[in-house]
Formats: C-alpha cells, sequence, structure tokens
C-alpha cells in the first residue's frame, strides 16, 4: 500500500552549491523542486520564510541580482534539495545576457531528472506576466506539476485577494491538472503550511510498505 514518510522540516534547510549551467549541477538523482519568478516578485523572501531563516536565500535591492542556480539541501538529506532559479525581468543587463540565462532556465526544466515540481511565484497584483507564462509553457511540455505562489498577499484586503485567486484559476483553467495556486504573504507568514504540504508531496512521494 503506498504511504507518505514523514513531513521534511523545511528549517533544516542549507546551502549546498550554486551552478551557472546545467553541466555544473549536483549529481541528478534524488528529488528536488524549484523556485522560479519575475525578479521582485517574492520568490527569494518565500523560499526564507518557508526555512525560517532571514537570509538563505539572497535578497537583493537591485532585482535580477541572482544569475546562478542555487540549491540547498535539506539538512544532511542531500538526495532532497530546494532549488532557486535565476530571476527574471528587471536586471539591467545586456539583452544577450537575459537570453542566456532563459537558455539554462529552459535546459534545466527539458533535463533535469531529479525535479519534481515547479514552484512558481507571482506578485498577486501582477500575475502571469509573459516570463511566468513562459514557465507556464515550459511546464506543460514536460508535464512538470506548477505550484503557483500568489505572494505579498497582504498588500491586499482579502476580498480583492481572493478575487485576484479566482481570477487566475479562472485563466488556468486548461491547466488544472497541472497547476495549483494559493494565496502566500512572507509579511505575515500566510500559506506556510499549504506550501508545505505541496512540497511534502512532491520531495517525499508514494512509496510502498
Amino acid at each position: 500500500m503506498a504511504r507518505l514518510d514523514s513531513r521534511l522540516n523545511y528549517q533544516t534547510a542549507r546551502f549546498l552549491i550554486s551552478a551557472p549551467t546545467l553541466a555544473k549541477c549536483p549529481t541528478d538523482g534524488g528529488a528536488e523542486v524549484a523556485f522560479a519568478g519575475r525578479s521582485n516578485a517574492g520568490k527569494s523572501s518565500a523560499i526564507n520564510t518557508l526555512t525560517r531563516q532571514n537570509a538563505l536565500a539572497r535578497i537583493s535591492k537591485t532585482p535580477g541580482r541572482t544569475q546562478l542556480i542555487n540549491f540547498f539541501s535539506l539538512g544532511d538529506n542531500l538526495d532532497r534539495r530546494l532549488v532557486d532559479l535565476p530571476g527574471y525581468g528587471y536586471a539591467k543587463v545586456p539583452e544577450a545576457v537575459k537570453l542566456e540565462w532563459q537558455r539554462h532556465l529552459s535546459d534545466y526544466l527539458q533535463r533535469r531528472a531529479s525535479l519534481k515540481g515547479l514552484v512558481l511565484v507571482m506578485d498577486v497584483r501582477h500575475p502571469l506576466s509573459e516570463f511566468d507564462q513562459t514557465m507556464l509553457g515550459w511546464a506543460d511540455a514536460q508535464e512538470m506539476p506548477v505550484h503557483i505562489l500568489l505572494t505579498k498577499a497582504d498588500k491586499l484586503k482579502r476580498g480583492p485577494a481572493a478575487s485576484a485567486l479566482q481570477q487566475v484559476r479562472s485563466r488556468l483553467r486548461e491547466w488544472e491538472d497541472l497547476v495549483t495556486i494559493q494565496l502566500f504573504s512572507s509579511l505575515k507568514g500566510q500559506g506556510i503550511e499549504e506550501l508545505e504540504a505541496r512540497l511534502d508531496a512532491w520531495l517525499l512521494g508514494p512509496t510502498e510498505e
């Protein structure tokens, strides 16, 4: 009978390695979940809130500074990893550099066998940017499950936040078998347990008794 192992402790997350390309990534085994998002969508803050660590994922006042694929192990278990993908959108870098980032992201999403799911981080006030839709297209091509975090939910009152959530769900109805969506606030700690449950399902998965 299939079962889930005990829940993971995300507070044990620690930096493992930064990789500029797929070839430099850790051995492609075990299970990992990647966080992606447009620069200043709150991706690094979401990772830090999840792990209850203030500076695990780098938060820069200059959006787009994270240009590497950053890996974090969960404690000493190198087979369970969180991955912080390069932010994209506002970086003041040449177009050729942006295209290079995009190529590395595409390589990682299409060829990384241990990738079990993608957390796509969007500002609840500005969801489904061109970048977000590109990421969803890559995920769809790979049949990769996606969990959308609508971050900065504290910036909206409860009614407008719920309305924004429903609007995104409606726009992604054709992908409802692949995509799940939730509200999240790093400032208020809103949505942590829901996110943890989704990550547990991906990183632990069913095992046979």
